[in-house]
C-alpha cells in the first residue's frame, strides 16, 4: 500500500517501504539501539540484526486514511533502560516522519526482540 498526497503541483505517492526506511533510519540513530530485528519469529533464540537496506523487514506500516500505525522490532544494548530507549525511539520516529512527509502518526509500537552486549 502507499499514501497519496495531492499538492498544487501534482500527486505524490509514498510507499510503505519508504516510510519504513525513514522510520528505521531514525530509530537506529537513537542511543541504546543495536539495530533493527526481523519481524518474523526469532529462530533458535537469536534475533537477526538487519542491514540498512532491509529495514522494511523489521517494520510494519499500517495505514487508515492518512494516519499511520507503525510496529517496530528492535534490538537494544545491554545495560540501557529499555523503557527509556523505547520512548526515545517513538519520539524520534514520530518527529522524523512528520518532518519528512507531513504524516500524522496514530501509534508507534515498539517490540524488543533482543538485548545485545556491546563489543569493545
Amino acid at each position: 500500500m502507499s499514501i497519496e498526497m495531492n499538492t498544487e503541483d501534482g500527486l505524490i505517492t509514498v510507499t510503505n517501504e519508504v516510510i519504513a526506511a525513514i522510520a528505521g533510519g531514525a530509530a537506529i540513530e537513537c542511543y541504546g539501539i543495536v539495530g533493527m530485528a526481523s519481524r518474523s519469529q526469532i529462530k533458535d533464540g537469536l534475533a537477526e540484526i538487519l542491514k540498512k537496506d532491509n529495514f522494511s523487514r523489521g517494520i510494519v506500516v499500517r495505514q487508515k486514511d492518512n494516519r499511520l500505525d507503525i510496529d517496530m522490532f528492535i534490538i537494544v544494548s545491554y545495560g540501557t533502560k529499555i523503557s527509556e530507549v523505547a520512548h526515545n525511539v517513538q519520539a524520534q520516529v514520530k518527529y522524523m516522519l512528520q518532518q519528512a512527509l507531513g504524516l500524522e502518526i496514530d501509534s508507534i509500537n515498539i517490540f524488543i526482540q533482543g538485548v545485545r552486549v556491546a563489543k569493545n
